[in-house]
């Protein structure tokens, strides 16, 4: 088994296994410590205390590797291979009572992400990605749609408070102007794996943070999606904005993106 394989498989046990811890703070809500760190930004005890464990398993684990997280510091590695962690992934959901939330991983070496898992312990589902491997979901190899066209399908569009609102709506009224559904679902990283899935025929945001979406770009891009080239180095330092879609919508996904967000930036 390659290096590469065992942090795969060490990625998905570990996200089960803080999938179940984060599922004991879910069940106990009335209990639950939260508090806010802006206007619909969320973060709880169980936010914390699951990155905690996910970081105290890679210790022991992989010593040598770095760490980033969304709720505590960097942890610089010697390895060259850097774990990126988002502990809960809808934390807005998940203080509301609302069971759309997940645990997301990815490795990352080089500028690339290499492992992505996104573990959704409501539905009992996980999504792996190897890079050049495909993807799959709960083992089975899992794909794109294919000759869905856009107003035959759902896009998930992407909102928080660190953009303008007008520009969401923007992409909204595009997309509604193609006949397409829109959707959001307040989990970034769940809707990516649901384009990777066939679910979705794309998702759009205008600025995300590594540990929301370098998992589920890997996801799309190995299930045969279209996903703009990042460098997951710049996306961990930065962020930015985020466009994936399968082949029959991706072009007039990035053309609605450009007239709203007036930006640009190429795609592999």
């Amino acid at each position: 088994m390659s290096r590469l394989s065992e942090r795969r498989d060490f990625a998905i046990g570990v996200c089960e296994e803080a999938g179940e811890i984060a599922k004991k703070y879910f069940a106990d809500r009335v209990n639950l410590v939260v508090d806010q760190k802006g206007t619909q930004d969320w973060v709880s005890e169980a936010d914390r205390n699951v990155e905690t464990f996910i970081r105290q398993r890679i210790a022991e684990a992989w010593p040598d590797d770095g760490v980033f997280g969304e709720e505590h510091g960097a942890a610089a590695g010697e390895s060259g291979f850097d774990w990126v962690i988002d502990p809960i992934d809808g934390t807005t959901n998940f203080v509301n009572g609302i069971p759309v939330w997940t645990i997301v991983l990815a490795g990352v070496t080089e500028g690339h992400t290499e492992v992505g898992v996104i573990r959704d312990p409501n539905m009992d589902e996980t999504f792996v990605a190897i890079r050049g491997e495909g993807a799959t979901l709960n083992s089975f190899p899992m794909r794109v749609s294919a000759g869905v066209a856009l107003k035959d399908g759902t896009v998930s569009v992407g909102y928080s408070n660190r953009i303008d609102s007008r520009h969401a709506l923007l992409v909204v009224e595009n997309l509604i102007e193609q006949g397409a559904m829109f959707h959001r679902n307040a989990s970034g990283a769940l809707s990516l794996a649901y384009v990777a899935a066939g679910r979705l025929l794309g998702y759009m945001e205008e600025h995300m943070n590594a540990w929301d979406c370098l998992a589920g770009q890997l996801l799309v891009s190995e299930a045969g999606g279209v996903v703009e080239d990042q460098n997951a180095d710049t996306m961990i330092r930065e962020g930015g904005r985020v466009i994936v879609g399968t082949p029959d919508v991706f072009e007039t996904l990035l053309e609605i993106a450009e007239n709203a967000w007036s930006a640009s930036r190429p795609r592999q």
